[in-house]
């Protein structure tokens, strides 16, 4: 079944959309995240896809924290469920994440860097509770917010994620994120098909349009961002486009 993800990105507790996954290009679009996710919720989101900026960054997220915990109110009230990444450098702060009442959590830096990580958290929490997060430029493997370069080819490390039993990854073309431009559909449909894992589109999507071409494709699902806050689309009607 294909899902649909509205992105609700957290810097300093305000909910804000980065243009190639920099800070300094970044559009600040509310400062209630909680509002924001009511809103989603109200037009028939079942998932909320939450990440946790500073936390990617290395800075300091109290704010962002408060910010997910008032989002996962929201969720529980309306019996819907938040994917949350961004910082969890560490097995304990995904089971932290997973106990506050996060539904799946997302590794990046710490699936790229210790893959033995993700067999664990695996062996913890079941694959319906975690995800990898594969962002990349040029093809290869970016960690630590997307500012450092690793030899990682995606494709490969895909492969070597389902070999440790993972089932989902979410796919960011750095290059298109935050930009509207469209989803890099050929490459996301090419990891899934050499993975075999179920893969969650992101970055880019401009219309629905792309959502639709991305169901047909046969991924999992797609996060949008821009797209909802500038009005492009809204949620009710991705979804009925998708129906």
């Amino acid at each position: 079944m294909f899902t649909l993800y509205p992105a609700i990105d957290l810097h300093r507790g305000q909910v804000v959309r980065l243009q190639q996954g920099d800070l300094a290009r970044q559009t600040v679009y509310a400062s209630d995240p909680a509002a924001i996710a009511r809103r989603w919720l109200r037009e028939g989101a079942r998932w909320l896809h939450v990440v946790n900026l500073d936390g990617a960054f290395g800075q300091r997220d109290a704010a962002n924290r408060a910010a997910l915990q008032a989002i996962l109110q929201e969720a529980a009230a309306r019996g819907a469920r938040v994917q949350f990444g961004g910082g969890l450098r560490s097995l304990d702060a995904a089971g932290e994440a997973l106990r506050s009442g996060v539904s799946r959590v997302v590794l990046g830096t710490l699936a790229a860097r210790q893959p033995e990580a993700v067999a664990e958290a695996l062996r913890r929490w079941g694959p319906e509770r975690i995800a990898v997060g594969i962002d990349a430029r040029e093809g290869r493997v970016q960690v630590s917010g997307w500012a450092e370069a690793t030899d990682l080819e995606a494709a490969t490390f895909a492969r070597r994620l389902a070999a440790l039993g993972l089932r989902t990854v979410i796919f960011t073309d750095i290059a298109r994120d935050g930009l509207q431009t469209g989803l890099a559909l050929e490459a996301t449909a090419a990891l899934q098909a050499a993975s075999g894992l179920e893969v969650i589109a992101s970055g880019g999507v401009a219309s629905l349009d792309d959502l639709r071409a991305a169901k047909a494709a046969g991924l999992a699902g797609a996060i949008v961002g821009r797209a909802l806050y500038e009005g492009a689309l809204t949620v009710a009607e991705a979804l009925q486009a998708l129906t």
